[in-house]
Order: structure tokens, then sequence, then C-alpha cells
């Protein structure tokens, strides 16, 4: 697949009403790594209505989707992305405030960014969700993902959530979504359109202050300013994937212009020109120098999207 080709799929596609189509669109620029290949079809869609009739579609043709949020823990593979590309604008649904004296609901459309929870929940004298500030990506990749850091994640916050499939749009509680560590089980074929989150009324000056607090110490100890994905592996129970990389010596290790990165071995950078190849090369390496000094099976938190090639 090369970058503005146009297939049957992508032709056919940009002929629906009530959908943006880009065939063959780039997707480096979206992904935070930037690597990657382009999309069959990048599609944004301008209603509910539009994006279920998408889904439908979809379900009834066998055609594959993947949904893109942010890009911020996504691997896109250098033979690009065959299908559709579903990408959710960030004004597709109108933002909810219901506040109350002790308490306050915000709901939000999943395609806004992590950083516009945190800024509503800061102006509404709002807390809780502290541990999201700095967290790159879409409100959808972090309930998708469950996201979070070493103080919460993200379903602690969480009450509710819209679910868009082919049979249409409905709501599902916090308790009818199972969840653990960096994951979420969400209806089959269907994707994340709203959240809303329940959060109480507190301190805002000690929020801002533990905010930026924690934001402080990411910027001392995470390539916050080169082109990364977060957090590689999930940490082992009772471990740190970062403290098993860097014993095995691959910290600061390369493979074509990617990098274990020299400042927190759980994170890969890209130096500029890096593949989705170099990159997913340098995981498989972590994950077998690990294994084969202490057994431990490392697991990837950034989700592989698309073709890669040999």
């Amino acid at each position: 697949m090369q970058p503005g080709e146009v297939t049957p799929l992508a032709a056919r596609v940009a002929r629906l009403p009530g959908l943006d189509v880009k065939p063959g669109e780039p997707l480096a620029p979206l992904i935070s790594v930037r690597v990657g290949g382009p999309a069959e079809a990048l599609v944004r869609p301008r209603s509910p209505a539009a994006l279920v009739e998408l889904l439908r579609l979809s379900r009834d043709e066998g055609i594959p989707v993947t949904v893109l949020g942010g890009g911020a823990n996504t691997l896109v593979g250098d033979g690009g992305v065959p299908g559709l590309t579903v990408k959710l604008p960030p004004d597709l649904f109108p933002e909810a405030l219901d506040v109350g004296p002790d308490d306050g609901r915000v709901t939000l459309g999943t395609g806004a960014a992590i950083a516009r929870l945190v800024n509503v929940m800061r102006a509404q004298g709002l807390v809780g969700a502290e541990f999201l500030a700095g967290i790159p990506g879409t409100l959808g990749g972090a309930v998708t993902m469950n996201a979070g850091t070493k103080n919460g994640e993200c379903f602690r916050v969480v009450e509710a959530i819209e679910v868009a499939t082919a049979d249409g749009v409905g709501w599902l509680t916090k308790s009818q979504v199972p969840h653990t560590y960096r994951h979420a089980t969400l209806p089959a074929g269907g994707i994340v359109t709203r959240v809303r989150f329940h959060l109480p009324k507190g301190d805002v000056v000690a929020s801002k202050a533990a905010m930026d607090a924690d934001l402080g110490y990411r910027k001392r100890t995470q390539p916050l300013s080169q082109p990364n994905f977060g957090s590689v592996f999930t940490n082992p129970p009772g471990d740190h994937a970062g403290r098993l990389i860097e014993l095995v010596g691959l910290k600061g290790h390369t493979l074509g212009r990617a990098q274990v990165s020299t400042l927190h071995a759980n994170w890969i950078v890209n130096l500029g020109g890096a593949a989705a190849r170099d990159v997913r090369g340098l995981i498989t390496l972590m994950q077998e120098r690990v294994k084969e000094a202490s057994g431990v099976v490392m697991h990837p938190e950034v989700k592989f999207v698309g073709v890669f090639l040999p």
C-alpha cells in the first residue's frame, strides 16, 4: 500500500454520506512515535449515525476496522493499515456538565484529548483525575487501555461509557465493562464514543500541586521530548519492566534509528527516520533478553496495527 493510493474500498467509502474520507493517508504524522505506513482509508465520521452505518457496512461485508485515537500507544506497521481506519473528531459530541455542591459529572466525546478532562476538572473545582495529567492521547484510548500511572487508572473515575456498534449507540455502566490493568473489554466491534466521569469537589490548589509535581517527575525520568509511544510493556506483578530491561543491558541499545531510551528503559524513542520494523525489532529483543535472564514474560502495552514488513 502506497501513500495516496486509492483502492476500490477507499473510493467506495468516500462516496458514502456523513464521512470525511482520505484514501492512502499517511499515518506516521498521527502516531506519537512517528513511524508506519498509510491507511487504506482514514475515515472521520461527521455524525453518530454515519459511524453506525460505517460499522454496519464493516460487519456485513467483513471489512476490517481499526480505531485510531491520539496514536500514543500505537505502532503502525510499515506496510500500512488495510480496511478502514476510524478516527473520531474531538467535536463529534457536545460536552455535558452536571456539577453540584459536592461532586460533578463530566461527559466528553472520546475524540477529545485527555487534557480536556483535566482542564474541565480544574475549571469546575473538581478533583480525582490528577493521575491523567500529562498522559498523551485521546479519552477513547484512555478508556480502551484503562490508561493511568502508579497513582491511578482511568476506570477509577469513569461512571459510564457510550459505545457505538453496527446495531446502534448505547450506554454501559462501569460495572458492565470488564476492566483490568491497562485493558478494558468492549462489545465486539464496538467503538467508545463518549465517556462520563464522576468526580468529587475538592482542594483544587492541592490538586494542581499534585499534577505539577507528577509532571515534573515525568519530565525528569521519561523522554517526553522525543517521539515515543509511552511505556512499551506493562509492569510484571511486583516488578518494573524498566528495571528488568536495564538489567539485561539494553538501555540505550539502538536498532536502525530506534533506540531504547537512555532515560527510561521501558520507553523506545525515534531518533529520526526510524521504521516500524526497527521499533518492533527492539520490542522483540527486549522480550527475548528479559525472558532468558529472568524467565519473566513481558507483555507489550503498545497496540500493533497494520502490516509489519520483514
